[in-house]
């Protein structure tokens, strides 16, 4: 599939349809201690909670289950630092068809143990995103896989949005705005679809590491400006904006950079006042809320924590 072509809501809903069968509808959390805290209505979606502990199964789902007889004979291949390929893997499983991931070196090792357990077969490259492209390709070529990119690729981008689609349907009330963290923007792109379609009144509000703020320069720029070296805890949100994420969020989004510091407290406040097992990049929406309490005060906000993949020996307020 061309990763510019752009989805629309009919393929959110589509998504929806198709992975009904096969992806858990995570609850959406109340806290009234963070409610007091952030002086606002949080509600958080907790995908943390969805098969393979992310969102990501969501679209990696649609994509697979989109494969004709033909596509998926040769199975499927990727490259992922960890969530979207454990989700990918669970996903040919379901469909009993091979699936290749290409993983970075020094990739967090619960994640790259959480796609071996799906049953994936693992390759290795330099942790740049031009060797792991390139990986990737001499193993399509080499295969006959199809590529189901992490983010840039419509079907992927459908299925994330049914997320935010089950959340404004959930949350009981009019969302006033909707926070959801952004790397490579599959989730962002597919929030946008689920928002402008069902609460087009609805901000959607971008958070993004301050040491990967290539969304936000890309934004304040109107251009892609995806030439950077992450320096970021939050190992999810390490990729660059995709062409068609951009497409779609350009002049639809703002963003608020964060600290790395800022999210692993707010990792830390969710972990013990939630009793929720979340990362760093999911943890992320909690502290873009905190770091602008005057934003947010007296509204009613949608937080996606994305995902719950956590290395156990290695909790980031243990390293610091």
């Amino acid at each position: 599939m061309n990763e510019l072509t752009l989805p629309g809501f009919a393929e959110v809903l589509a998504a929806a349809a198709r992975i009904a069968s096969h992806a858990t509808v995570t609850p959406v959390l109340r806290s009234r201690e963070l409610d007091a805290l952030a002086g606002a209505s949080l509600h958080f979606k907790a995908e943390h909670l969805q098969r393979s502990g992310a969102f990501k199964f969501r679209g990696a789902c649609n994509a697979v289950w989109s494969l004709d007889a033909m596509q998926a004979l040769n199975g499927v291949v990727t490259h992922s630092s960890g969530n979207h390929g454990a989700a990918l893997a669970l996903a040919a499983r379901s469909r009993g068809i091979p699936c290749h991931v290409v993983v970075p070196e020094g990739a967090v090792a619960a994640k790259l143990a959480n796609i071996a357990r799906h049953g994936a077969q693992l390759w290795r490259c330099a942790p740049t995103q031009v060797a792991r492209e390139a990986e990737c390709e001499r193993i399509r070529q080499q295969t006959g896989a199809e590529l189901v990119h992490p983010y840039a690729d419509a079907r992927v981008i459908a299925g994330q949005g049914t997320a935010t689609m089950e959340l404004i349907r959930q949350a009981g009330a009019t969302l006033d705005v909707l926070v959801v963290p952004v790397g490579g923007g599959g989730l962002a792109g597919g929030s946008l679809l689920a928002m402008q379609a069902l609460l087009p009144d609805c901000e959607l509000i971008l958070a993004e590491p301050a040491g990967a703020a290539d969304t936000a320069r890309s934004l304040a720029a109107d251009r892609r400006q995806v030439d950077f070296v992450p320096d970021t805890v939050c190992d999810g949100l390490r990729g660059a904006l995709g062409a068609p994420n951009f497409a779609l969020l350009r002049s639809h989004a703002q963003v608020i950079t964060v600290d790395d510091a800022d999210t692993v407290a707010a990792m830390r406040l969710i972990w013990q006042v939630m009793k929720q097992t979340v990362e760093p990049s999911s943890a992320i929406t909690l502290a873009a809320v905190l770091a602008q309490p005057q934003r947010f005060a007296g509204r009613t906000v949608g937080l996606l924590l994305s995902g719950g993949n956590v290395d156990l020996d290695a909790l980031p307020w243990s390293m610091a």
